[in-house]
């Protein structure tokens, strides 16, 4: 894939969801809330915790915010019970999308997923269909020197590290995303984006007016209230990214 591209497509995503900042919140509070159910309340011995805590933290989600999260994950409070499953489907140009949901409300859910594909020009796919192209991965985005970065992320453990207009992409196995991540810190000038998230194995190219249509359908996704993630294997090149924000 192209780096370069990707971080461009990051950055549009990451403007959308700051326009919305109480939703976001809603659904990162809604992570930690899970996580804390499923693995307990303590993110030294519960990863996926950990992960969501760092994530509602990068987005400036107040302390006492995910405190209560992580209550009401572990009953000391109540709270409502959300379940978890995932939706495969295909955008426009066959770009494959898979999407994590957290939801108090199955039928909701789905009812919304599917018309939202449907009056975007996506369709929605069978378990499986598009599972397999993603890979879960450690993913940090930094700032800094080129060679203070690469040589601290390798020596930690990371796959590969990939210069992305300005910014340096880390990529890791998930159970070393936490050296690379301390790694990268320690030496990077800032790091933009930290996580363990899904990637994909290969990448679809798009046009203008199919990049369009594609970030219609992922921006009305990550609209509802019950998509926690989107993740896609389209590429954007860099000129037509230019032209789509002008």
């Amino acid at each position: 894939m192209s780096g370069h591209s990707k971080w461009s497509t990051i950055k549009h995503k990451k403007g959308a969801k700051d326009a919305q900042r109480g939703k976001l919140f809603a659904k990162l509070v809604k992570a930690v809330e899970v996580a804390a159910r499923e693995g307990g309340g303590d993110p030294a011995a519960n990863a996926a915790l950990g992960n969501a805590i760092d994530k509602a933290k990068s987005a400036s989600v107040p302390n006492d915010n995910i405190d209560r999260a992580i209550k009401r994950g572990t009953g000391e409070v109540e709270g409502v019970s959300y379940e978890e499953f995932w939706y495969e489907g295909y955008g426009p140009g066959g770009v494959a999308l898979l999407l994590q949901i957290l939801t108090d409300n199955r039928n909701r859910a789905a009812s919304d997923v599917r018309s939202t594909f449907s009056r975007n020009g996506g369709n929605l796919g069978e378990p499986g269909s598009v599972a397999y192209l993603f890979e879960q991965r450690g993913y940090v985005v930094a700032r800094g020197d080129e060679d203070d970065i690469m040589m601290a992320a390798l020596d930690a453990g990371a796959e590969d590290v990939r210069p992305s207009d300005g910014v340096f992409e880390v990529i890791s196995e998930p159970g070393s995303f936490g050296e690379v991540r301390a790694a990268v810190t320690a030496v990077a000038d800032e790091v933009e984006t930290a996580e363990v998230t899904h990637l994909p194995k290969s990448v679809v190219p798009l046009d203008r007016s199919t990049a369009a249509k594609v970030l219609r359908l992922v921006d009305a996704l990550e609209d509802l209230d019950d998509v926690q993630e989107v993740f896609a294997n389209f590429d954007i090149p860099d000129d037509v990214m230019a032209d789509l924000m002008a």
